[in-house]
């Protein structure tokens, strides 16, 4: 058991620390979405760029995209439209799946397009660079700050999951409950048109004198 929770620590300390960047490829007149589980009040930062296919020269228009953030519940917290890069950052109101959807325009020929995308949230997402020099900190304290926002990060982060653990057990059980009284009525409809069946058929035999 404390094998298990000492990977999951290590874990959420791993993704704290190194945020999620990717690359990614996109076909024209197609649509790809990225989701990331960002939790209430956390920060979380992005930035995404087309890589140019001929070094040195300007990107085509082909190669423009449209992006689009959204919060599970749909608020839009970034919009770009027919661009080559750009870059987002907001604090989260809500809780669950956040959402970047790249869009690529249909073109005739198909193109293929490649993204990418460095999408940060908690202590990832803060620029410990700056933090640094406007505090004029010494690097050991700057290191011991760094650490404890970290741990902050993975407590909170583990709160976090133990809510949405309770959620999906009560979920299981409303669901677990809502079977069982199916069934139950299940069952007692069968049984009724059963006994329905057995009482018409003996009426018929009786009628023929059969019985």
């Amino acid at each position: 058991m404390l094998g298990v929770n000492l990977l999951i620590v290590l874990t959420l300390a791993f993704m704290c620390c190194f945020g999620h960047a990717m690359r990614f490829e996109l076909r024209s007149g197609h649509t790809k979405c990225i989701a990331e589980d960002i939790k209430n009040n956390a920060m979380t930062v992005g930035k995404y760029f087309v890589v140019n296919p001929s070094e040195g020269s300007l990107l085509p228009d082909s190669h423009k995209i449209t992006v689009r953030v959204n919060s599970p519940h749909g608020n839009s917290y970034h919009y770009g439209n027919q661009v080559d890069s750009g870059n987002f950052a907001f604090t989260a109101a809500e809780s669950g799946d956040y959402t970047a959807c790249f869009w690529a325009p249909d073109h005739k020929p198909p193109v293929t397009v490649t993204i990418e995308l460095d999408w940060r949230t908690g202590v990832a997402a803060k620029d410990w660079t700056k933090v640094a020099k406007k505090g004029q900190i010494e690097a050991m304290e700057f290191e011991l700050r760094k650490l404890y926002e970290t741990v902050t990060s993975i407590h909170d982060e583990m709160f976090y999951l133990r809510e949405r653990e309770e959620e999906m057990q009560d979920l299981n059980k409303a669901t677990n409950a809502k079977m069982f009284t199916f069934s139950f009525l299940s069952i007692l409809v069968c049984l009724s048109v059963a006994g329905m069946q057995l009482w018409h058929l003996k009426s018929f035999f009786e009628r023929k004198k059969l019985l």
